[in-house]
């Protein structure tokens, strides 16, 4: 959820502050940062930092601003879109300032330069921040695209400028992975040629926030003799705040959804939201032939221009069967990897990168563990030192001495419910909330054809629980992994619930308050994935 805080003497700024998606619960409702650490230990940020507009960076300030009332800075899109969300919640707007890359600003003892980089948004930036005799280079998410579609380069000078840092606090996502990520240029390419070979109407679907994605794709609708349509709110948020701003000038002149009946298909592209399966978005309504003004037909082509987030291959594969009943014909990563590009850098772009900056040390972040573990390793390769692998609420400190972890603070999952943020309750209920401590779980898994697999090692933590053995109950958790049958983590959460609470009943003299997560993983891991 990237909320992120650095600290020198007793001053603090916040870096970001974003939300995530439970697919664990019913609903799926928002999870937010947890705030109880920052309140127990005193700190109040004077100032909230932010890196870019994603809603996993900016999704959670509307709900937690108004804990800390202070100024927060964002480049011109990412303030248009907080503005759209403070409005929303019957904020005032006044405290977003808006900087523009490239610039610095002073709060406290800190200095803080917005320095430019490419990401599957636009004015993505890593931030130098520096504080008594330190500089941290955050870099958020990035990648090195030379042909980001939207906004210039990445500047390697400007980057080799600040070298030596003292630490980059850096993006672990891809760093498993070999080479190069693909370009946003290559994948507009991609596009044009795959929609010039298609016949009937066109729907493609993608994350609204990647608005290089929505630009390629109008440019290659305009070149291919085809009238674009938008098909889902966010959609239409995201293209209206960022044309406001200038950056969609080349997009072409956008038909409303009720004229589309009037044009011949081959003139025909919508883009639309719900790649991800969402049983709301307008993809899923298509599939159901229950949109009111479009329908799917024989000779339409769906093209799917965006990565299955793990965890929601089940509701994806439900929703190409619903439109295959269409026979229409179907174009995703499987068949057509072309049409998408990661927004985070492999394995050649991070050498590259820290080539530039020459950081003494690294604290990778993002991703699982054996992502931070790749990003490490990679680091030690250049003679990076990377002793630490931090996990949500660790507190570390930087000084002379290097980086070493202060002390650890389990997080506990606070649900937007009702308009409200509040503390989502633990399966042992409230009667055991005081009297037999907590255990926090988190369990990593993987959908697999029969049923559902544990990837990696269990984040567990029983510190404030009775001791109980991890090895036995990581056994047992696997065999009841493979009995269960459902298509999604709701339902895996569900049917988990009372097993666990028996297990922890029978093996344990008290039953603690248990804190339990279930995260998705990509399967194509299951295959060469390790259990403890």
């Amino acid at each position: 959820m990237n909320l992120n805080l650095y600290g020198h003497a007793d001053d603090w700024i916040a870096v970001d502050c974003g939300m995530m998606i439970r697919q664990d619960l019913p609903d799926n409702p928002l999870q937010v940062p947890d705030l109880t650490t920052l309140n127990t230990l005193g700190i109040m940020p004077r100032a909230l930092i932010i890196t870019h507009g994603h809603e996993d960076h900016i999704g959670a300030v509307a709900w937690l601003w108004p804990n800390w009332d202070c100024p927060i800075h964002a480049t011109p899109l990412a303030a248009g879109l907080l503005r759209a969300k403070f409005l929303e919640r019957g904020l005032t707007t006044e405290a977003i300032r808006v900087i523009e890359p490239g610039e610095a600003l002073e709060t406290g003892p800190f200095t803080l330069r917005y320095l430019p980089l490419t990401h599957s948004i636009p004015e993505s930036c890593a931030l130098l921040i520096a504080a008594g005799e330190h500089r941290v280079l955050h870099t958020g998410d990035w990648k090195l695209d030379p042909e980001p579609l939207i906004g210039p380069p990445i500047s390697a000078a400007t980057f080799r400028a600040i070298a030596p840092v003292d630490l980059v606090v850096g993006d672990s996502t891809n760093a498993p992975l070999p080479g190069h990520s693909r370009s946003e240029g290559e994948v507009a390419h991609a596009l044009v040629t795959a929609i010039n070979h298609c016949e009937g109407r066109v729907v493609v679907s993608c994350f609204a926030s990647n608005l290089a994605r929505v630009l390629a794709i109008g440019r290659a609708a305009r070149r291919c003799g085809r009238r674009v349509s938008l098909m889902g709110r966010s959609m239409e948020r995201m293209v209206g705040v960022a044309r406001g701003l200038g950056y969609l000038d080349d997009l072409p002149p956008l038909v409303p959804v009720t004229d589309l009946g009037y044009l011949p298909p081959e003139e025909v592209l919508v883009i639309a939201t719900g790649s991800q399966g969402e049983p709301r978005a307008a993809l899923s309504r298509l599939s159901r032939g229950r949109h009111p003004h479009f329908e799917l037909t024989r000779g339409d082509t769906v093209i799917f221009s965006a990565k299955a987030i793990p965890g929601n291959e089940r509701l994806i594969e439900r929703l190409k069967r619903g439109l295959a009943r269409f026979e229409v014909t179907l174009m995703d990563e499987f068949n057509h990897p072309e049409l998408h590009a990661s927004g985070h850098p492999a394995q050649d772009e991070l050498r590259t990168f820290y080539g530039w900056v020459r950081p003494r040390r690294l604290l990778p972040v993002h991703g699982e563990p054996r992502h931070q573990q790749a990003h490490q390793a990679l680091a030690r390769e250049m003679g990076i030192a990377a002793p630490l692998a931090p996990m949500d609420g660790d507190l570390i400190r930087l000084d002379g001495d290097g980086l070493r972890l202060e002390s650890r603070h389990p997080q506990s999952p606070c649900i937007v419910s009702q308009d409200a943020v509040a503390p989502l309750p633990g399966l042992g209920g409230a009667a055991n909330r005081s009297r037999h401590g907590r255990l926090h779980l988190a369990v990593s898994v993987a959908a697999t054809e029969h049923g559902w697999t544990r990837i990696g090692r269990l984040m567990l933590d029983a510190s404030q629980a009775s001791p109980l053995d991890e090895t036995a109950f990581a056994e047992w958790l696997d065999d009841c992994l493979e009995e269960i049958e459902t298509d999604s983590l709701v339902g895996l959460r569900h049917a988990l619930q009372p097993r666990i609470l028996a297990w922890f009943a029978d093996h344990l003299h008290r039953v603690p308050e248990i804190h339990l997560q279930l995260l998705a993983v990509e399967t194509e891991r299951v295959g060469s994935s390790v259990k403890p």
